[in-house]
């Protein structure tokens, strides 16, 4: 035989009201909750287009894929044959003569013209549109424009009567300058932004101090905008070794790979000689360099504590 209890009053106090469930909309409105929820759309997008194929491309540089048909496991053959490629070897070497140019020139271009702007108090705004005119031109447009230019037919080569596309010993000086032309007005902008935001009572306390313009340049003004300098600095190097464009649109690589670079070693390995394996195996060297590069750069800005 079995007894019920009867819940009593004081019992039935003690056990707390069941709360209610909130909405999905209230869910919603947290703001934390928000924030992934705008998030979201990016994420799957940036999986799908970045993330997955990046995955892929590491696979298939263990493979001897061709790019069409099944891909056989290979192991390291292919990073071994980088090793005693000379045409990797070569676009290597170009590639970072490529990034010593751009951090060197450039930059100093940047850094006077910008300096330069700050000086002036007329037409700043006209001049600051003028040396971003370049960078916004579609690099396309930029590398057929001055193609055009140096032509040995009817352009300046014709005129000067050299060959600076077909010179191996010119092709690659010539179209890292017709990419600075476009690079360096960028730098000018982000460069002059900078300068502007230092604080001006540093300049007053330097000229107490007898400094003159070239003195405060040095002593005031690169020391305050170091963390741009640095930053400018890496997304250089990162740019420097995806450097395609200019170079495949004026010389393709050539003449005699004077101008190769490993973008478009990894552009003809994967699309002429449909060595796909071979050429995901260039890409995740590229990739690894950037990374490295990136990393650096994180552990120097936590050490330095720098805010861009």
């Amino acid at each position: 035989m079995t007894t019920t209890s009867v819940p009593t009053a004081e019992t039935t106090a003690r056990v707390p009201a069941a709360r209610p469930r909130p909405s999905v909309r209230a869910r919603l409105s947290k703001p934390r909750v928000r924030g992934w929820v705008f998030m979201l759309p990016l994420i799957v997008i940036n999986a799908v287009v970045v993330v997955v194929p990046s995955l892929f491309a590491v696979y298939y540089s263990f493979t001897d894929w061709s790019g069409i048909g099944p891909a056989t496991f290979t192991g390291l053959t292919n990073y071994r044959d980088l090793l005693s490629d000379d045409e990797f070897l070569n676009g290597l070497w170009h590639n970072i003569i490529w990034t010593l140019f751009f951090l060197i020139v450039p930059m100093a271009m940047g850094l006077f013209g910008a300096y330069a702007l700050t000086r002036i108090k007329r037409f700043r705004l006209l001049f600051r549109v003028l040396f971003f005119i370049p960078y916004i031109v579609a690099s396309v447009v930029n590398a057929s424009i001055w193609e055009s230019i140096l032509n040995t037919q009817s352009g300046l080569g014709h005129v000067l009567g050299i060959n600076p596309l077909g010179n191996p010993d010119l092709a690659l000086w010539s179209v890292m300058g017709v990419n600075n032309w476009a690079w360096w007005g960028f730098l000018v902008v982000v460069f002059l932004a900078a300068m502007q935001g230092v604080n001006p009572s540093l300049y007053e306390a330097a000229k107490l101090d007898g400094a003159g313009p070239v003195r405060q340049f040095f002593s005031v003004t690169l020391p305050a905008i170091r963390p741009t300098f640095a930053f400018l600095g890496l997304m250089t190097i990162i740019w420097s070794f995806l450097a395609f464009d200019y170079v495949y649109v004026m010389t393709q690589g050539g003449p005699a790979g004077s101008t190769d670079l490993l973008s478009t070693l990894l552009y003809r390995q994967a699309f002429t000689n449909l060595s796909a394996g071979y050429a995901s195996a260039v890409g995740v060297v590229m990739a690894l360099i950037s990374t490295v590069v990136v990393i650096a750069y994180l552990v120097i800005r936590k050490v330095k504590d720098w805010e861009i």
